[in-house]
């Protein structure tokens, strides 16, 4: 077994921004690791100079199934133990419509009631199914052939990850993963199971403590999440007039971005969109000089847009993420190492940035530039989401009593945001920052140095 040999485990896409496209394999070369993704992504990371064992294999049928009783559980547990009612709010209605799917919700039914108060037999049952398909003996066999030192699942939640993981441990082989986003723990998201666990901040230890009492202390690692460092590196910088000309923008603008969300948790994100551009155009009517860099959610690729960027293309310029698709599946729209310089330089030449409860206030402040969150509903006969319902989510605990970020409570409200901006953000960012330091490990830039010390401890 090679002590400097390295598996990443890539389950899906969403890990090929923090573990790929950051500084966090050249820091792991640095130190003398032999860095190899295990890839189940349809992304050729070859192709990009990284070393990749494809990761092919179909997982069992049940266990899937088991994936999803053992969420429903867990959410009534958690539900129960704080007597919050907003964990309801993380359910999604399952299809029903062919008998297969019907068959497969009966199940999961049947599951629930069977373990409600045996979680610790469903998440080994979860794992003995693994253990008789070909998938596992497919990683028993590479994990024997290849010998690293350790396996490091880059995303706690896909229930490929299961085999994999479970042959690792079989062989004695040292596993982590890492808890992939700020609102994870509380959704009931946690499908793998580990030796250790890297999470972003203090916080977040307790939180994984809270919800997963199986998990012990010294299992738990505090490493911050690369997530943020690509804000910090000066190659990826351009300066006002390359970003400006490359993107066919006039540097004399003010810019404020506005970041979508997906379909589902800001179904109203169009409305919002033309509010803003409203918003914007009263300004400038009035002597503003401003204008909307609109990024939508990487993963939407509809067209519900189209009619508001059609009536206010003066006031809107649309930079979409450069992500690449290569399924018809959310996840499996990959990252670039492109979109981190265009994510950069957007929020680094806007003044403001405005969505419905994104980590982008997060971004926004390793530039020094404020967040304003939406927070109210459109006027509507029939609406498809309360965003109030948004503000409840578990993690938005986190933040500060003094506001982090500036409250848009009514679509007209944003005039005077923008027309006082310079001399009212100084205390947002202030917030924001103590907000950034309770959520994430600071200094964020070193957050690939912190795992990588934590990888070594685990190794030696």
């Amino acid at each position: 077994m090679s002590k400097k040999k390295v598996f990443l485990l890539l389950p899906d896409g969403v890990g090929l921004r923090n573990f790929a496209f950051s500084t966090f394999t050249g820091e792991g070369k640095k130190r003398g690791f032999d860095i190899i993704f295990w890839n189940a992504t349809a992304f050729e990371l070859n192709q990009k100079g990284y070393k990749e064992l494809k990761l092919k294999g179909n997982v069992n049928s049940k266990t899937d199934l088991l994936k999803r009783a053992r969420k429903e559980i867990e959410l009534d547990n958690f539900q129960l133990k704080t007597g919050n009612p907003i964990f309801s709010s993380y359910r999604f209605p399952p299809a029903n419509r062919t008998w297969k799917q019907k068959i497969k919700n009966r199940l999961v039914r049947f599951y629930c009631f069977k373990y409600k108060r045996n979680l610790t037999g469903l998440r080994r049952q979860m794992q003995q199914m693994e253990r008789k398909t070909d998938y596992y003996k497919h990683c028993v066999k590479t994990l024997n052939a290849e010998q690293p030192a350790m396996v490091f699942c880059t995303n706690q939640r896909p229930v490929n990850a299961i085999a994999p993981l479970t042959a690792a441990q079989d062989l004695g082989i040292p596993t982590a993963t890492f808890i992939f986003s700020w609102d994870n723990l509380p959704k009931a998201t946690m499908v793998v199971e580990t030796d250790y666990y890297f999470v972003w901040s203090e916080h977040m230890k307790a939180e994984l403590l809270f919800y997963y009492p199986y998990i012990k202390e010294n299992q738990i690692i505090i490493g911050g999440t690369p997530q943020f460092e690509m804000h910090f590196d000066s190659t990826l910088k351009q300066t006002r007039d390359a970003f400006c000309t490359e993107n066919s923008l006039d540097a004399n603008k003010r810019y404020l971005c506005f970041s979508g969300d997906d379909v589902t948790t800001s179904p109203h994100d169009p409305f919002y969109l033309e509010e803003t551009a409203k918003a914007v155009r009263a300004v400038n009517e009035n002597g503003g000089n401003w204008s909307i860099l609109f990024r939508r959610c990487p993963v939407d690729f509809s067209n519900r847009y189209d009619s508001v960027l059609f009536n206010y293309k003066n006031e809107i310029m649309e930079l979409p993420p450069l992500w690449q698709q290569v399924g018809d599946q959310w996840n499996t729209v990959m990252p670039t190492p492109e979109d981190n310089r265009r994510l950069l330089n957007t929020v680094g030449h806007s003044e403001l940035i405005i969505n419905v409860g994104s980590s982008m206030v997060f971004d926004g402040i390793c530039h020094g530039v404020p967040t304003c969150y939406i927070n109210y509903n459109p006027k509507e006969d029939e609406l498809k989401k309360d965003i109030h319902t948004i503000y409840k989510y578990i993690h938005f605990e986190s933040m500060p009593k003094q506001p982090p970020v500036f409250w848009l409570d009514k679509p007209e409200e944003l005039q005077s945001i923008l027309n006082t901006l310079d001399t009212s953000k100084a205390a947002v960012l202030k917030n924001a920052e103590n907000w950034f330091q309770t959520v994430n490990q600071h200094p964020p830039q070193k957050a690939s140095e912190r795992i990588w010390d934590g990888i070594q401890k685990i190794i030696d």
